[in-house]
């Protein structure tokens, strides 16, 4: 019997080509999260996985329920079953991957035919018809979901880490000012003038070395007394 979900978030979306995961079988995929917020959607799951129990006991599970059996639906604000968190965008999620062997139709609000992968990508919204079994294999056993069919609701945040154009370059342009530099023009050093002698002005002794007049005024010699009068 198929499930058709309320509206759900698609993740890890290979619906168009069969993708094989830790090296098991190829088969075609989708992850459901299923916000916590649609009861009806998640009431209807619990009552279908518990009515997979019932109908397998006899032939699949030998008589005898698991008392711990294998269960397709993860609390996204949990852990994942190796223990790691789940990525942001399950928080307040159901999270539940759905399989199938045989290709799924993908189909718009019209259910239309999707044929572009760009069309039906991981974070688009819409609906999902999925079904329930029981498996009993090496030791595992419990309920898996089997994928029907999927149709795309809305377009949503592609959760691949992409943007659109308009997001890139949605800004109109603006030329940048080119930057003025800040390094000092090279100047070029004056060659060595040889200064030009000063006139001597007088009444200051040259000194012998520069040839300049010191800045010390020489005192002029004063007649003695005895030259006035002639005296030796």
């Amino acid at each position: 019997m198929n499930l058709v979900t309320g509206k759900v978030r698609f993740s890890y979306v290979n619906v168009f080509e069969p993708r094989a995961v830790n090296g098991g079988e190829e088969k075609y995929s989708v992850t459901l999260l299923i916000p916590k917020s649609d009861g009806d959607t998640y009431q209807k799951i619990v009552e279908e996985i518990n009515r997979t129990l019932q109908e397998a006991v006899a032939d699949t599970f030998k008589g005898v329920i698991p008392a711990n059996p294998n269960l397709p639906i993860y609390d996204g604000d949990g852990l994942r079953s190796g223990g790691e968190p789940f990525g942001p965008e399950c928080k307040g999620c159901w999270v539940m991957s759905a399989k199938s062997n045989s290709a799924p139709e993908v189909v718009d609000t019209n259910c239309n035919p999707i044929m572009s992968k760009s069309e039906f990508y991981s974070g688009c919204y819409g609906r999902a018809s999925i079904r329930f079994y029981a498996y009993n294999q090496n030791g595992n056993k419990g309920v898996g979901c089997g994928l029907g069919n999927v149709q795309k609701l809305e377009d949503g945040q592609p959760l691949d880490g992409r943007t659109t154009a308009a997001e890139d370059f949605g800004t109109p342009y603006q030329a940048v000012a080119p930057i003025q530099s800040t390094i000092p023009q090279y100047q070029p050093v004056p060659s060595y003038q040889t200064p030009n002698p000063q006139p001597i002005a007088p009444g200051y002794p040259i000194n012998p070395i520069t040839g300049q007049p010191t800045m010390q005024q020489q005192t002029p010699m004063q007649p003695t007394i005895n030259n006035i009068y002639g005296v030796n």
